[in-house]
């Protein structure tokens, strides 16, 4: 069987029919447009299937040929080829999570205040509300006038639905800026004309407080807000299914991701355990 663009097409749309995600729809369509690429009008065979894999492997981590092979896969079994199913890249779980990479408290708190200093409220509150609820940036949008009043959201994202409880603090503070903005119902945090705000948005309005925060640029991203929570519920919960619960997880092992610990503090249990002697 010979792969076209219009197969590529189909299983872009075929996803969206799913309802995943519109970064997850993306991912997928542009994995599968550089494999029919590279196949440039070839007959699919699994040796090709294989040396596309080669290829990968040369150039991504171990992690990036897996996403990529994920794509594909479901790209054969939406064509109805589940014999061309590449097996993934074996890897090591990662235990340890990068600290150069991951946003502490004190980082996300000079975040705020650095957000304060500019009296920029919108994003001060946004951070504050993915951080401390635990939510995707994309579901700030069923942070609505309603929800903050209620104290809870009712948030769909992949096809799930799932309740956010919001802390009292938040809903005051929520509560407070809508009257301030003159927003009476609906989404709370919008553009300057009424459209929800987007990650886009939120991810360059963070970026710019880098510098005046003295944060690094690599930490700074709404989806670290949200590794944020998760690491601090768990510091005080220690209930993984709980927490994979609470994030809207399919999975623990995706939480598992959030919640691994630093280096540096699992050298500090080992320094506790006293075993040299």
């Amino acid at each position: 069987m010979k792969l076209s663009e219009q197969d590529v097409s189909a299983f872009a749309a075929y996803l969206r029919g799913e309802e995943k995600s519109p970064a997850t729809v993306e991912k997928y369509r542009r994995e599968a447009a550089g494999f029919v690429r590279w196949l440039a009008g070839r007959e699919l065979t699994r040796e090709l299937g294989r040396a596309y894999k080669d290829l990968l492997s040369q150039g991504r981590s171990p992690a990036g040929v897996n996403g990529a092979l994920a794509a594909l896969n479901r790209l054969f079994a939406f064509l109805g080829l589940p014999e061309y199913r590449l097996r993934a890249v074996k890897t090591q779980r990662r235990i340890f999570r990068d600290e150069a990479r991951e946003l502490n408290e004190e980082e996300y708190r000079r975040l705020l205040s650095a957000a304060g200093a500019r009296k920029n409220e919108r994003l001060r509150l946004a951070m504050e509300a993915i951080c401390s609820a635990g939510i995707r940036v994309g579901e700030l949008r069923y942070f609505t006038v309603e929800a903050a009043r209620l104290g809870r959201a009712e948030v769909t994202c992949k096809g799930k639905s799932r309740t956010v409880f919001l802390p009292a603090k938040l809903q005051r503070s929520l509560l407070r800026y809508a009257k301030a903005q003159r927003i009476t119902a609906g989404p709370i945090f919008v553009t300057r004309s009424g459209r929800p705000l987007d990650r886009s948005n939120i991810w360059r309005d963070m970026k710019s407080l880098c510098r005046e925060a003295g944060v690094a640029e690599e930490k700074v991203f709404p989806h670290n807000l949200r590794h944020l929570f998760a690491r601090a519920y768990y510091r005080l919960e220690r209930d993984i299914v709980r927490l994979a619960d609470i994030l809207g997880h399919a999975s623990v092992n995706t939480t598992r991701i959030y919640t691994m610990e630093s280096g540096y503090v699992h050298r500090r249990q080992l320094e506790r355990m006293r075993l040299v002697i």
